[in-house]
């Protein structure tokens, strides 16, 4: 097993870095619960907000009047926003309604937002009352979602933070692969990670609380998201050790992924090869139907998902893209460098956001294709731009061999769509 080769020409891991300190065109971090209340069958996330975040959680969820989610808002009132209720026991009061009738409910997390922090609610106080309170039968923890601060992918950073200091001990050498996953793409990495004889793995977020996930000093721990630094942290704080390596976006991150996670354990090499030959002969087919069309394009990544990275790596070594930039709210060396280190070199790489100045170099670049938010797609379409919405490809299955194709295809889909179009438009 070895790691990918560096390009010709170099990374970009010691490359100069735009550091843009302006205003920003992202989603709030309240956005992640609608992939993680699907992802944790337990737990319960109940945003102390207003109204408009309510509506912002139903539009994105796509909830139906008659579905009971497992999420909800706690509506903050004018009373409350202008201090003349005790924020602290309308929560109590909500909290001891939605568990009495709720059994099903073992976490709970109360999620901070713009109004909650402004008026300064000290959730923290909450989670700790109502878990003594409520234990051992419901864990009540806390964390901000706020757009204040944060990006819509940091929400998952700042849950999974939240639940690392309360995760038992362990003396066991095990692996615990971080990030929320769609079922169907955990059970395809579990399944390659046992085939090798690898185990046992645990899983952050595991789907229920009493699934045996722990962490100590023999843990090692490998992400499957890029955008999970304040996770990383809170794992290093507890002993354990990340095994850096590309993002498994792609067939080369998915095998380099592997790859790390297998040299820690002593898979051998034939036995890596039998495991991962079909499913990466699959994944490189995929891919090539969609290179056709991306091979030679442009494409401009602003800073949105934190994904930004491992997907330029991915589009320029698989897909044959030339990123000019590639801008992500954060770069954290110890996640990114990896990925930096395979990207080609030549692209503007950016940390952070000043829109303005973003778009006007999106303007004189006139790239293929830009990867951008839902605020800008639209105005940048209607100066003749392609786009693709950078929320898609936190949404949709992309991770590991068997999504690589489908991967691949929703750069590819905006590009054949414009090219149609302009057909239709000569005929």
């Amino acid at each position: 097993m070895t790691a990918p080769g560096l390009p010709s020409g170099g990374g970009c891991r010691t490359a100069p870095v735009i550091k843009e300190r302006g205003q920003r065109e992202v989603f709030c971090g309240l956005t992640g619960i609608v992939w993680l209340h699907r992802k944790m069958q337990d737990a319960f996330f109940l945003v102390v907000g207003s109204r408009t975040c309510a509506h912002l959680l139903q539009a994105a969820a796509g909830v139906m009047i008659f579905a009971e989610p497992r999420f909800g808002t706690a509506i903050l009132e004018e009373g409350d926003l202008a201090g003349m209720a005790d924020a602290h026991e309308e929560l109590d009061r909500e909290v001891a309604k939605l568990l009495s009738r709720r059994p099903d409910i073992r976490q709970l997390f109360l999620v901070g937002s713009c109004p909650s922090e402004v008026i300064k609610i000290d959730l923290s106080k909450a989670a700790e009352r109502l878990s003594q309170r409520f234990a051992p039968r419901v864990r009540v923890l806390n964390y901000s979602g706020s757009g204040i601060e944060t990006t819509f992918t940091e929400g998952e950073d700042a849950c999974l933070a939240s639940m690392v200091p309360v995760l038992p001990r362990t003396e066991a050498r095990e692996l615990l692969v971080v990030g929320a996953l769609p079922d169907v793409v955990e059970d395809q990495m579990v399944g390659l990670l046992e085939a090798m004889g690898i185990g046992p793995i645990r899983l952050l977020p595991a789907r229920r609380i009493d699934d045996e996930t722990a962490v100590g000093p023999n843990t090692v721990f490998a992400l499957a998201q890029p955008f999970l630094g304040e996770t990383h942290a809170a794992l290093l704080r507890r002993g354990a050790r990340h095994l850096a390596a590309p993002f498994p976006f792609g067939e080369e991150g998915t095998t380099a992924w592997l790859a790390a996670i297998a040299r820690e354990f002593g898979v051998d090499a034939e036995t890596f090869e039998r495991v991962t030959a079909a499913p990466r002969a699959r994944a490189r087919k995929a891919v090539a139907a969609a290179a056709r069309t991306l091979s030679g394009k442009t494409v401009f990544f602003l800073p949105d998902s934190q994904l930004e990275i491992p997907l330029a790596r991915f589009l320029a070594r698989e897909c044959g893209m030339t990123p000019v930039e590639v801008a992500s709210p954060y770069i954290h060396d110890a996640i990114h460098g990896p990925d930096l280190d395979l990207l080609p070199a030549g692209p503007r790489i950016a940390e952070g956001q000043d829109v303005d100045l973003q778009l006007d170099r999106v303007r004189a670049d006139r790239p293929d294709l830009t990867v951008c938010g839902l605020g800008l797609a639209n105005p940048l379409e209607a100066e003749g731009l392609s786009t693709k919405w950078a929320i898609e490809l936190v949404f949709t299955p992309v991770h590991f061999y068997e999504q690589a194709g489908d991967l691949a295809a929703l750069f590819a889909r905006p590009l054949r769509r414009k090219a149609l179009l302009k057909l239709e438009a000569a005929e």
